[in-house]
């Protein structure tokens, strides 16, 4: 695939050379005869989010107590479909929480996990979008008892994915004789998605559940 330098503002145009694509999938038929498609990457592109939260689909700030008995979490989140190309649920939420001090019980609400052989504490969500309870805005309390405290505020960590969706809106059309798009898929998926924890000792407040 090359630029023929077509470029508009709206987006680029690229030649794409279809003998060589022929040749690559001939190749993999021959590696693997019972193989019923294949996949070919033949363009990856890297994009730069909104600044600030309005970039990002899950809002998430955290508030801690930490006391030498015990530590209190509260994790406030919210969807945001506007940073999304089309507003689509995320799904299959995990958000993970790290806690040291020796945790000896826990108590949460909306009821969560605690992992010992981690040490993190860990919620999940079938679905949050904007048809959730208050429009896909929650909030997540816990209190950690301890037998080592006090502890230090984490990293927290969330995972999840949205389909039929991109952050980019990025498209593509093919224009040629001979060939056609059967199947596109739109898929955004988590990597690294953390909420740090402020610096400002004023804002580590958080009551415990109720």
């Amino acid at each position: 695939m090359q630029n023929d330098n077509q470029g508009t503002t709206d987006g680029n145009v690229y030649e794409f050379n279809m003998a060589a694509l022929t040749t690559v999938l001939r190749r993999q038929a021959e590696q693997n005869p019972t193989a019923s498609y294949f996949n070919v990457d033949i363009l990856k592109y890297q994009i730069k989010c909104g600044a600030g939260a309005q970039g990002t689909p899950l809002h998430l700030v955290a508030y801690w107590k930490c006391e030498s008995q015990f530590t209190d979490l509260r994790l406030d989140y919210k969807y945001n479909g506007s940073a999304l190309s089309t507003p689509s649920p995320l799904l299959n939420i995990a958000i993970m929480v790290p806690v040291d001090g020796g945790v000896t019980s826990m108590q949460s609400k909306p009821s969560g996990q605690w992992v010992g052989e981690s040490q993190r504490a860990v919620w999940r969500f079938t679905e949050l979008s904007r048809h959730s309870d208050d429009e896909g805005t929650g909030c997540i309390r816990a209190r950690f008892d301890l037998k080592n405290g006090p502890s230090s505020p984490g990293t927290i960590a969330a995972q999840f994915s949205c389909e039929g969706t991109t952050l980019s809106g990025a498209d593509f059309e093919l224009i040629g004789l001979g060939y056609r798009v059967s199947l596109v898929k739109r898929r955004v998926i988590t990597g690294k998605y953390i909420c740090e924890t402020d610096v400002d000792m004023r804002f580590r407040y958080a009551p415990p559940p109720v």
